[in-house]
């Protein structure tokens, strides 16, 4: 019998529960397929809690408010996805009743729950029943309908009225019914609270002791996965876009944020936790999306996956499957160069110069260091060149250098897409590798890149007055031009850029800037540079009007 939890049970009840969900986080990404099929349920949850088993993992603690506290915070730092972010609120309201708690009875339990879903559910602007939130409020209500002093007695009977709630969750969307599967992320809770009861009794978790719950059967017998019942093309918004939000004030309020972004997808959630707000949105214009987040703040932690090529992926995987056959691997080759860019324009520039894969990302949308060394692996080259484009995404690119286990990697270090497009350009079959990369990085120096964008506050620098909204010319790590009238700044820019021996001046159009803006633009340029090619582009990146190179 136990009748009171304390910090170091709390801790290893957090520990083991991490290990229990990521022992099954394949068995739950199997099962996904509300509210669209992206398949990473089970890994966006297993990382989540994971975060928060590393923060508590080489601790000591004093008290249970010490540990949830702790707990909260990792969860949400490391949330990821729809239900990684609703996983962490549960744990928020957690925290919410036992902050001024040494030790935790079954009261304090039971309300800790009740709090647990009370703020998943009032995280999520339109709480779907059926899906995880149906399953925490039916356990939390388990455990203020249970009576006695025995926590583990409790947590029976709240794990006995989970399982029995997701049950029904096959019965209550049609989405599940179909698929014949239980809820995706109830089904990653109950692993969580598992994990908690297996701590109670004492038991050790590795990450194989548990197979996980079955999926569906096709009619031929073989495994199906809830993605299978769904089309590629029935998947209306494409890109699962999250990050956090470092907020300039910690006064200031997201309200402004969910209001811009509410119209532009689906599965929104946004949690204002006083100095940091986390973001999660499916959406088909990421870049507006960022574009206003920035307004709010600095982001870190951002992450964009296209959901259609994903479940896609997954389809054609499982298909080779069923048949008996093996999902055929990249060919190998000797050489491929992959590089980082945001906008469509310009991944098609870049696939017009031959580069063999994209990577979603740039500024404010910095991919990780996993997403380079996916990218470079899905290649099949002996020898992998990167174009990070950007001095925030150089470090993360490097790390793949000692990641790679069955290639080299060579990584360039350029700073701007038209350095990457500049290396991209001065590729030669006749060079090896290491011998290619660095003549690419040369080429990269010879070009003079400058950018404009906006300013996100009022401020001042280097004798400048600059107000919140104003558009800023940017050279040479220096702020060049700043002024109320966009084409009027770009083409002051372009002056400071451009000298008497410029020879190609580029610019790329981003996704803000209109066609209009942008040809009465061209008109100028043309017109101030007679004797220098002035070439226009369709890039579609966001937060920057335009990029530009002078050669």
């Amino acid at each position: 019998m136990i009748e009171r939890i304390d910090a170091a049970l709390l801790r290893n009840m957090v520990l083991s529960a991490a290990n229990n969900l990521n022992a099954n986080r394949e068995a739950v990404n199997a099962l996904n397929v509300f509210p669209v099929p992206d398949g990473d349920t089970g890994t966006n949850m297993g990382l989540t809690f994971m975060n928060a088993a590393k923060e508590v993992e080489g601790n000591t603690y004093s008290t249970v408010s010490d540990v949830a506290s702790a707990v909260a915070k990792a969860t949400l730092r490391g949330a990821r996805g729809n239900s990684g972010v609703i996983l962490s609120q549960i744990f928020r309201g957690v925290s919410k009743v036992l902050k001024r708690c040494d030790t935790v009875g079954a009261d304090e339990f039971a309300a800790a729950l009740k709090m647990g879903s009370d703020t998943a559910y009032s995280a999520v602007m339109k709480p779907t029943e059926g899906t995880i939130l149906t399953v925490i409020r039916k356990c939390a209500q388990a455990a203020q309908e249970f009576e006695g002093d025995d926590i583990a007695a409790l947590l029976e009977a709240v794990i006995a009225k989970g399982n029995r709630t997701l049950a029904k969750t096959t019965q209550m969307l049609p989405q599940l019914q179909q698929a014949g599967v239980v809820d995706a992320g109830g089904q990653g809770l109950m692993f969580v609270l598992e994990g908690f009861a297996m701590a109670l009794d004492g038991k050790d978790v590795t990450l194989n002791a548990v197979t996980g719950p079955k999926t569906a059967k096709s009619e031929a017998g073989q495994p199906e996965t809830a993605q299978q019942s769904i089309k590629t093309e029935d998947i209306k918004f494409t890109y699962c876009t999250e990050f956090i939000i470092n907020k300039y004030d910690p006064s200031s309020s997201a309200d402004g944020l969910r209001t811009a972004i509410e119209s532009k997808g689906d599965c929104m959630l946004i949690i204002d936790e006083e100095d940091i707000v986390k973001v999660h949105i499916h959406t088909n214009n990421p870049g507006y999306v960022l574009e206003q987040a920035v307004k709010l703040g600095e982001m870190v932690n951002i992450k964009i996956d296209n959901m259609k090529l994903q479940h896609s992926s997954i389809i054609n995987g499982e298909n080779a499957e069923d048949t008996g056959e093996a999902a055929s691997p990249a060919p190998e080759k000797e050489l491929a160069i992959i590089s980082v860019a945001a906008g469509e324009g310009l991944a098609e520039t870049f696939r017009g110069l031959g580069i063999d894969g994209i990577i979603e990302g740039g500024q404010t949308m910095n991919p990780s260091t996993e997403d380079i060394l996916a990218a470079a692996n899905a290649t099949g080259a002996k020898n992998v060149i990167i174009l990070p484009n950007n001095k925030n995404i150089i470090l993360s690119a490097e790390q793949v250098q000692y990641l790679a286990e069955d290639r080299k990697i060579f990584v360039v270090p350029t700073n701007s897409i038209p350095e990457g497009i500049a290396a991209a350009m001065a590729f030669s079959p006749d060079l090896g590798p290491e011998e290619l990369a660095s003549s690419m990085g040369e080429a990269a120096k010879a070009v003079k890149s400058g950018s404009v964008t906006f300013a996100v506050r009022d401020t001042s620098i280097e004798g400048m007055d600059i107000a919140k909204g104003n558009y800023l010319g940017l050279w040479g790590g220096k702020i060049a031009a700043v002024g109320e009238d966009l084409n009027e700044i770009t083409a002051k820019l372009v002056s400071e850029m451009a000298g008497e021996d410029a020879e190609v001046i580029s610019v790329y159009r981003g996704a803000d800037s209109s066609e209009q803006d942008a040809a009465a633009l061209e008109e100028t340029l043309t017109e101030a540079y007679p004797d220098t090619d002035v070439l226009f582009y369709d890039g579609g990146q966001p937060v920057y009007y335009y990029l530009i190179s002078v050669e």
